[in-house]
């Protein structure tokens, strides 16, 4: 009886037992509300396969979809004073950084690297959302500054991914000197005759947004990207009034003249190469990234071909 109880029957439970299925096999669609099968998911750059949403996706993952074959090497960040202020809230700033840190696996809100895009070289810098909203700190002036000079000593074009809630509060007016920095970084481009590109992303707002996210040769964004400074609801409470629809939202700026095209995430690699060869004077990509097909040799005329017919009879 024991042999029974205690072999045979948790055996036979075990074999008909229900499974249980991990929690992060599938993810919801903020907008449609579909399940989506996260290897589907990530295989296309987190857009929703059924509605076209974009959901966030990290800095790493941006980079890994955009270099080509997922090679990049990571520029050297300069690190900022930890804490300048010795702020705190509910916790102290670098408990708050430690936590980020943790969540994200990442050391800051913006991440740096240089590589190849459809065989054409670029340095590019992108904005995590998910640490501390992406907020603009020391680090990330720092992360631009080294980008530019980075592009600029090589002759490389820069591209910059932004994603942004605004400066970041725990560096109080530290923060806020990154926007003049930035725009001089910019300027640095400008005068070494370098296409500076810029895709704003979900969301894109506050004092990123009034400097270098709006300072590009061309400007791209990504669908449904709010992009602002001051928020909708906040710009609705102050003048009483309702918004437009799709105020402040990506197709409504492009319509309104502030960006050049709205590109899908995962049509934006393509875009991206045509536009950087065509500002450096490059020659147009090959469909495929395969070697450029050999020229044929100019066919005979009519009157050549009749020639030699005759000849021959």
């Amino acid at each position: 009886m024991n042999w029974i109880s205690n072999y045979v029957r948790p055996r036979i439970n075990s074999i008909f037992s229900r499974r249980e299925t991990p929690e992060n096999l599938w993810s919801k669609c903020d907008e449609c509300g579909t399940m989506l099968f996260h290897r589907e998911l990530s295989g296309n750059q987190n857009v929703c396969t059924s509605c076209g949403h974009h959901m966030a996706i990290t800095a790493r993952d941006r980079f890994i979809a955009l270099f080509d074959g997922g090679i990049f090497t990571e520029v050297d960040v300069p690190e900022p004073v930890a804490d300048p202020l010795q702020f705190r809230d509910q916790k102290k700033y670098p408990d708050r950084m430690k936590a980020a840190q943790k969540a994200t696996g990442e050391q800051e809100a913006m991440l740096v690297a240089e590589g190849e895009i459809g065989r054409t070289p670029i340095v590019a810098a992108c904005q995590d959302f998910s640490f501390m909203a992406g907020s603009m700190g020391m680090y990330v002036g720092n992360a631009i500054v080294a980008a530019a000079e980075r592009a600029v000593s090589t002759g490389k074009p820069l591209v910059l991914f932004s994603a942004a809630g605004g400066a970041r509060m725990q560096e109080g007016i530290l923060s806020l000197m990154q926007m003049p920095r930035t725009t001089v970084a910019v300027q640095m481009l400008k005068e070494a005759g370098l296409p500076y590109i810029v895709v704003l992303t979900h969301p894109t707002t506050g004092g990123v947004t009034a400097s270098y996210a709006m300072l590009g040769d061309v400007q791209i964004a990504e669908p449904n990207a709010l992009i602002c400074f001051a928020g909708p609801r906040v710009i609705a409470q102050t003048i009483g009034e309702k918004l437009p629809e799709g105020f402040q939202r990506a197709e409504y700026l492009l319509e309104h003249g502030m960006l050049d095209r709205v590109t899908k995430r995962t049509e934006m690699k393509e875009e991206l190469v045509s536009i950087i060869r065509m500002l450096m004077q490059m020659p147009p990509p090959v469909a495929g990234d395969l070697p450029k097909p050999p020229e044929h040799p100019e066919l005979p005329t009519p009157s050549e071909t009749e020639t030699a017919e005759d000849s021959v009879a």
